[in-house]
């Protein structure tokens, strides 16, 4: 068919759909919102799995992580006072450093129980004792001041690095840096601040509200003023712990590597620990396993949206037959005057390839504002990708010929005779 006996089917398509724009317009609905639905579970989907996998890179992608575990207790001395004695030691610490082959740098990481207090203001945030290599092995961001220093170390000098929330908490309309805040029983000198590991919030936690964030301090300061037991009081009973390290942390050369340590690592806590007092995170498992939850999870919202779709092209399958019985005696004439089949199968394929396009092209815009509106309202990121406008459009522009194919075959088959003395 030439480009002009084409175009002039396209309008003559256009102009049989608008004698009925209602009906028309009902009929694209199903496509519209198929299509918006496709775009914006798509971009719902990919915000929260970026979301995740962010988080999970944070850890550190070559980073192998020991982590003490609370065993059930199992040692209490009486029903007043328990102590409870768990966890990574020294040395764990010492065999990692000494014995691991492919591993850089090791990250000692210590978590007390204290309150952080800045004249009125008061929060229970988590206190680090930590070495100067956390801020690079663990790939947080310094956001003002210094970080902890060797020199911090070797003097066991009271000074601490606050997160971001922390600092924002304590000190809302001035900056931290030289102040004096007050952890546990002892003063410390607030040397610098660290970006948190999520998106800032746009507003300022409330007085008294619950506070995130950590406190860090040097190591060798967290064993002088802390030592190594930390009580708790629950309901008239006292109970103590006593755990070394929480933490350690170890930063592997390269990431081929990282599964023959955390390996190695799991190996040497099997035999030096007679209970199972701890845990090894590997992030780049983590971060594998999260890329596979994200595929199976677009391929079920686009599962999900895809059958809206389908229910579209149903509708527009349905209109299309009504359509093709009630112009009976237009096809009629049309064969009379010389029509070929061809002509009414395309005739009535532009039909529903205007629907479905037109429907197609309204649920991308609409689509893509949907996503707009759940960050700004819900405060959750959202991710829309060129792929998935292109997609849905795509499908769309398939129902319409998919669906189009039966209504056109059926009205180009009709008997020329038999339609022109259809009433």
């Amino acid at each position: 068919m030439k480009s002009g006996a084409l175009l002039r089917t396209v309008r003559l398509g256009v102009s049989s759909l608008l004698l009925h724009k209602l009906r028309s317009l009902l009929t694209t609905l199903g496509v519209l919102f198929g299509v918006s639905s496709v775009i914006a579970m798509l971009a719902i989907g990919e915000g929260a799995s970026a979301e995740a996998q962010e988080q999970i890179r944070q850890l550190g992608s070559q980073n192998v992580i020991l982590r003490s575990v609370k065993p059930p207790d199992d040692l209490v001395s009486s029903q007043q006072s328990r102590i409870s004695s768990y966890g990574l030691t020294e040395g764990d610490l010492e065999r990692v450093r000494g014995t691991f082959p492919w591993v850089r740098r090791v990250v000692p990481v210590r978590q007390l129980q204290q309150e952080v207090r800045f004249e009125e203001r008061v929060l229970s945030p988590r206190v680090l004792a930590t070495v100067p290599s956390y801020l690079d092995v663990t790939g947080r961001v310094l956001f003002e001041g210094r970080f902890l220093s060797e020199q911090d170390e070797r003097e066991t000098a009271n000074v601490c690095v606050l997160g971001y929330e922390v600092a924002r908490h304590l000190f809302p309309l001035r900056s931290p840096i030289g102040q004096r805040v007050k952890i546990g029983s002892d003063y410390f000198t607030v040397v610098g601040t660290i970006v948190p590991r999520v998106p800032l919030g746009s507003d300022a936690p409330a007085p008294g509200s619950e506070v995130t964030g950590e406190v860090l301090i040097p190591l060798s300061t967290g064993w002088r003023w802390f030592g190594k037991l930390q009580v708790k009081i629950r309901s008239g009973s006292r109970d103590m712990e006593e755990v070394a390290l929480h933490e350690i942390i170890a930063e592997v050369d390269r990431p081929e590597h990282v599964e023959a340590a955390a390996a190695a690592a799991r190996e040497m806590l099997t035999r030096s620990h007679k209970k199972r007092d701890y845990e090894v995170v590997v992030p780049l498992e983590l971060l594998l396993r999260a890329q596979e939850t994200k595929r199976i999870f677009n391929i079920v919202l686009g599962s999900i949206a895809g059958i809206s779709l389908l229910v579209g092209g149903i509708g527009i399958m349905n209109v299309m037959l009504a359509t093709v019985t009630e112009r009976t005696r237009e096809i009629g004439i049309r064969r009379a005057l010389g029509a070929k089949r061809r002509h009414i199968v395309v005739q009535f394929l532009v039909e529903t390839v205007v629907l479905s396009v037109g429907g197609g092209l309204v649920g991308i815009l609409l689509g893509l504002a949907i996503p707009l509106a759940v960050e700004h309202w819900a405060e959750m990121r959202t991710i829309v990708t060129p792929t998935a406008p292109m997609l849905a459009f795509g499908i769309s522009a398939g129902i319409g010929v998919l669906f189009g194919l039966y209504p056109a075959w059926r009205a180009a088959n009709m008997d020329p005779v038999e339609a022109l003395r259809h009433e």
